[in-house]
């Protein structure tokens, strides 16, 4: 089996970038370049999101219900572009990725729906697209990772002040992190500083990704009850765990009894 703890069925090798594919009990993953695994598809249900960090990532429902477009930067194995495109038929949603062969893996092995009017892959430099395009996006989701770690030009200051110029008036930014890199600390307090400090941090149950939310304006503090209520609806439409991650806000978010503070 190699360096994978299951059976390796793919592998594509670029301008030494290495895409991996492997297969263990039932569950189908993507690598780049290292065992670490970057997306995961459970075969008999290819359209949920079986990873937690993917699941954390549309907690951003809880404060904006109704987005209309989504760029994503960051394809992976297109586990958030596929949820989006069969559970939210009124949004479109564009996904940047810079690698080639990830797209193609993505279309042999994970079940990436065909482009058409409300899904669009594009192959390019996502530091740049985000710059190139101010203004259009009511969520913008970034997963910015490779095999050593997050992408330098994915975690700058600058990227992140043009992802907060990506955004609508009321859009928000969805960040995977590590909460165990050695510069989680930096790349928080440069969000912090893109969106004016209206961030909020959402542990995911997987050890070590941290989510974190920028905010083109204020939440108003809102209320746990009204959260918990919103959470419900939610949970009940798309099937995920809503009620949980409004608990987790806790954790990591400054906040009263009756409040989320933000």
């Amino acid at each position: 089996m190699g360096m994978f703890s299951g059976r390796r069925i793919h592998k594509a090798v670029t301008a030494g970038d290495v895409v991996d594919v492997s297969e263990r009990d039932g569950v189908r993953s993507l690598h780049l370049g290292s065992i670490t695994v970057q997306s995961s598809m459970r075969i008999s249900a290819p359209d949920e999101l079986e990873l937690a960090y993917t699941r954390s990532m549309m907690g951003f429902l809880l404060f904006n219900p109704e987005p209309v477009h989504f760029l994503m930067v960051g394809l992976g194995g297109g586990s958030l572009a596929k949820f989006v495109y069969h559970r939210m038929s009124a949004a479109r949603t564009t996904v940047v990725e810079l690698n080639p062969q990830v797209v193609a893996a993505a279309r042999a092995y994970f079940k990436l729906p065909p482009e058409d009017e409300r899904l669009e892959v594009v192959i390019a430099e996502g530091g740049q697209y985000v710059t190139d395009h101010p203004g259009g996006a009511d969520v913008l989701m970034v997963d910015g990772f490779d095999g050593a770690g997050m992408v330098e030009s994915l975690s700058s200051q600058r990227f992140f002040d043009d992802c907060a110029a990506a955004l609508k008036e009321r859009g928000v930014l969805a960040v995977n992190l590590w909460g165990s890199n050695k510069n989680f600390d930096v790349y928080l307090q440069r969000i912090e500083t893109s969106f004016d400090g209206l961030t909020l941090c959402l542990p995911t149950e997987k050890h070590g990704n941290i989510v974190v939310f920028g905010f083109e304006r204020s939440l108003g503090n809102p209320r746990w009850d009204d959260l918990r209520q919103r959470a419900r609806e939610l949970e009940s439409a798309y099937g995920l765990e809503f009620l949980k991650f409004v608990e987790s806000l806790r954790a990591l978010n400054p906040h009263t009894e009756r409040r989320l503070l933000i």
